[in-house]
């Protein structure tokens, strides 16, 4: 151990050889300093990249910063976290800039708008830390950048950086994800830091400090907008419309560090202006870490496909998006498989030479990056991306589209709303529809976000398609399909139509379709996230409720299986008041019954009712749960319908008592070993009693194994080959022989030592098309089928009839992809095979979706699924 430390002392002394400054423990450039300017350890009392600074520390530093110079630096909150942390931005510039910042803004917002400038603007570099919270290193890097800036005297590159251009630090994306990783870290560090990967402050607990409160990957919901952080920074983005964007984080501490240019797939509304700025930027950042003698890798692992990256999604608007990377010590120091030390100190000193360099980079080309980002926007605006029109039905999942125009227009596009009945692109909207035009200066995201498809370039797919023949792994990132009209459930058309209208504000409330309470009842259609929410909102406050598996019609009109029913005489006169009052705030559609008499269909008395009650749900965990799926199981639940839930630890439901529960929640992961065969068994007992249990993805393995299985379904094997089983028997005097063979092509060599236990090749993540049983009472909603994600090589059999019901189950083979690339042994293996199970055990109901329907919150499309599950299913097996 000693010997390691010492090595991580020399190693902070050769970055101090290289950067003299940082012996004076100010900043890792050499330079005079102003003294009026605080230090980090005058404020914090640690020196830069001596400790792992904390949210607090963070923040108290910059406002430091700022009051000590007020003329060149400003502080501003852009939005506050789910546990009560405010995230911020600072202003850097020249104080002559500063004293006209407003105008500078202004113009270029003009800009943006993709009209001539005034000759105010100057370039911004936005420059983003921190969004995975353990990527700690980032942060620390931001205070320096901050520091160098204002207090270096006599450095012509950072007095250059502050009067050309504009530079904004976010400095922390995630504060309540750091602030755990510095809690867990300063809870497990010794008498001295420890390099060994295996220690206790190198292994966080779960959840880790990676997620926010709700556990989502903040850097996967740049054009979800789920989460309060990303909100407010894709807000403040767009009011300063950055030339160059760059997203600090941290990789494996084995790795050295990444910069763009960035690997293929490259999103193809990316414009070979911006791919000239990646090199050129590309070039300034390996010159100094060329000087550094620092290695580095460009154009490997990160690509610039999918949009809901801060790199991609900030592309879309025309500005320079890049991820930089660097190996992260997790910690203080860290041991790397080649024996060299990887410090705290060396991660920061490289992001902050990152941050300065790129700043470096726009300010000697400042007119360049301005005049190409004002050409971008301008073009688009002019229609260089297209003439068309995307046309949203607001019918079909109305409050989904309702709440989808607001996502986009939140984001910087142009969002029309035509209420009442109108035509357009040769079909009838009954309720009217939101228009996005293509000519608009964001017209690049538009398409990205609206088309049904984003094509990978065929180049990359011959090349992963080369790779997948020779046994070697596919090298796409994430996810091949995004289209946000599919995943919400919405109809999108594209025709050459024009449209204009009232632009929707990304906070307008969405209207009601309330037609007042009826004598009788009032109806409430299920047929959206809004109703749904608004079914769960009115059960929390003691409303009682009944609800049909069954379509009726009353008065000519038509109401679709799922329909909820809220009696007069039951709830009372100040009962239907107050959920006309729900239907305002969520924005939901009623429908008032005077009577009881239907003309098809089943009466209120019928069995085809059940009384609706609000369901106790339990969410499994902790340990071999994944993070993502809990959060985002959580967040759909709680914040999308209303609808809280307690989370048990996974190691306490052997001794938990489930009685109170009407649902228990297993997200994706792999359970079977923290849950023990005690927590298994009682899982068993608690769905026999009358429990519904709702397994999702990996978790479904779980409880389709054993004697009597929840579920009796088994995970397949690739196509074309069986799990192999061993031909030893007990009366076999050694091993059993292999049948001969005879191989005569490399074809026959290739089978012969293919894995015969092999899984489907991992599929990177593609929206399919379901076909449901419309029989079921869980499909209620989706009459039509849904289009869901698949994603991993988790493929099941059917059920049997005997046992259960595949509630949804993929389209053929022909129809099955919606939109993204599946390779073709997946898409024919996954052909008829079951994305949503239901199984009757005793009195309760196994529930099992093979693929995650609340991914990253973004797939609102599937929210009334969901909602079947947990709400109505407890009320059915009742």
């Amino acid at each position: 151990m000693r010997s390691l430390y010492l090595r991580a002392c020399l190693s902070v002394l050769c970055a101090i050889a290289l950067f003299p400054a940082q012996a004076s423990a100010r900043s890792f450039l050499d330079a005079e300093f102003d003294p009026a300017i605080p230090t980090l350890s005058q404020i914090v009392e640690h020196e830069p990249g001596a400790r792992i600074t904390s949210p607090d520390e963070a923040l108290t530093y910059l406002r430091a910063l700022a009051d000590a110079a007020p003329d060149r630096m400003r502080v501003v909150q852009y939005a506050t976290s789910w546990e009560g942390r405010k995230l911020v931005y600072v202003v850097l510039t020249a104080p002559e800039n500063m004293a006209r910042i407003d105008a500078i803004q202004a113009d270029l917002a003009t800009i943006s708008a993709g009209r001539a400038s005034n000759g105010s603007a100057l370039p911004v570099t936005w420059l983003t830390y921190g969004v995975h919270g353990n990527e700690v290193s980032s942060t620390d890097a931001a205070l320096m950048t901050a520091y160098h800036l204002l207090a270096a005297r006599g450095d012509a590159r950072a007095e250059q950086i502050m009067r050309e251009s504009v530079v904004i630090i976010d400095p922390m994306q995630n504060p309540d994800g750091r602030a755990r990783f510095v809690n867990h870290f300063r809870a497990a560090v010794g008498i001295e830091p420890a390099a060994d990967r295996q220690a206790a402050e190198h292994d966080e607990e779960w959840p880790s400090g990676r997620v926010n409160h709700y556990m989502f990957d903040l850097n996967r919901d740049w054009f979800t907008l789920s989460q309060p952080e990303t909100r407010g920074k894709v807000a403040a983005i767009r009011e300063w419309n950055p030339v160059v964007v760059v997203d600090l984080h941290e990789m494996s501490g084995d790795d050295t560090y990444f910069f763009s240019p960035a690997a293929q797939p490259l999103n193809p509304n990316i414009t070979a202006a911006q791919l000239r700025a990646y090199e050129m930027i590309g070039r300034n950042n390996a010159m100094w870490f060329d000087q550094m003698g620092e290695p580095y890798f460009t154009r490997e692992v990160y690509d610039l496909f999918y949009p809901g990256y801060g790199d991609t999604w900030n592309t879309h608007h025309g500005a320079i998006g890049s991820t930089y990377e660097q190996g992260s010590p997790r910690g203080l120091v860290f041991e790397r498989r080649d024996g060299t030390v990887l410090t705290y100190a060396d991660a920061v000193r490289n992001h902050f030479i990152a941050s300065f360099s790129t700043a470096e980079a726009v300010a000697d080309n400042a007119d360049r990056l301005l005049s190409d980002y004002a050409a971008y926007r301008s073009a688009n605006a002019n229609g260089a991306a297209g003439r068309s029109t995307y046309f949203i039905d607001l019918v079909q999942r109305r409050w989904n589209a309702e709440t989808l125009g607001r996502r986009l227009a939140a984001q910087g596009i142009t969002v029309f709303r035509q209420g009442g009945a109108a035509s357009a692109c040769g079909r009838s909207y009954p309720q009217g529809f939101l228009a996005v035009p293509q000519a608009q200066p964001a017209a690049r995201l538009v398409r990205s976000l609206l088309d049904r498809d984003t094509p990978l370039p065929e180049d990359f797919v011959r090349q992963q398609e080369q790779r997948r023949a020779r046994d070697l792994r596919h090298e796409l990132y994430d996810v091949t399909a995004w289209s946000a009209g599919l995943m919400s459930g919405v109809n999108v058309d594209l025709c050459g139509t024009s449209a204009s209208g009232e632009a929707l504000t990304a906070d307008a409330p969405i209207l009601p379709l309330a037609e007042g309470s009826g004598d009788f009842a009032t109806a409430v259609p299920w047929t959206d996230s809004g109703q749904a929410r608004l079914v769960t909102l009115a059960l929390r406050a003691g409303l009682e409720a009944r609800v049909t598996d069954e379509a009726f019609t009353k008065d000519g009109r038509a109401f679709p299986r799922g329909t909820v029913i809220f009696p007069a005489a039951s709830n009372g006169a100040d009962g239907m008041a107050q959920l006309s009052q729900l239907a305002r705030e969520v924005g939901a559609q009623t429908v008032a019954m005077q009577d009881s008499w239907v003309e098809t269909g089943p009466n209120l008395g019928s069995e085809a009712y059940v009384r609706l009650t609000l369901p106790k749900v339990a969410i499994a965990w902790d340990d071999g749960i994944n993070q993502l799926s809990a959060g985002a199981a959580r967040y759909v639940l709680e914040q999308r319908l209303g609808l809280p839930v307690v989370p048990i630890r996974t190691d306490r439901f052997a001794g938990a008592d489930l009685s109170e529960y009407d649902v228990v929640l297993i997200p994706d992961g792999s359970p079977a070993s923290e849950l023990r065969e005690g927590g298994l068994d009682k899982l068993a007992a608690f769905v026999e009693r009358g429990g519904v249990l709702i397994a999702i993805e990996g978790s479904v393995e779980a409880f389709s194994t054993g004697e009597d299985p929840l579920l009796a379904v088994k995970r397949e094997a690739a196509i074309g080959l069986e799990p192999g089983e061993s031909d030893e028997s007990e009366d076999a005097e050694g091993p059993a022989l292999a049948e001969g063979s005879e191989l005569t092509s490399a074809e026959d060599y290739r089978s012969a030592i293919q894995d015969q236990s092999a899984l489907p090749d991992t599929l990177p993540g593609a929206l399919l098309n379901t076909v449901a049983d419309r029989d079921h009472f869980l499909s209620a909603g989706y009459d039509d089928g849904a289009v869901v994600n698949a994603q991993g090589s988790q493929i099941f059999t059917p059920l049997d009839r005997s046992k259960g019901t595949n509630v949804l189950r993929f389209a053929d083979a022909d129809s099955l992809i919606a939109s993204g690339y599946v390779w073709d042994e997946n898409r024919r293996q996954l052909a008829f095979k079951p994305y949503l199970m239901a199984q009757r055990s005793g009195a309760g109901m196994t529930i099992a979706f093979a693929h995650d329907p609340t991914l990253r919150a973004y797939l609102d499309g599937l929210d009334l699924l969901l909602a079947n599950a947990v709400i109505v299913a407890p009320s059915r097996v009742r």
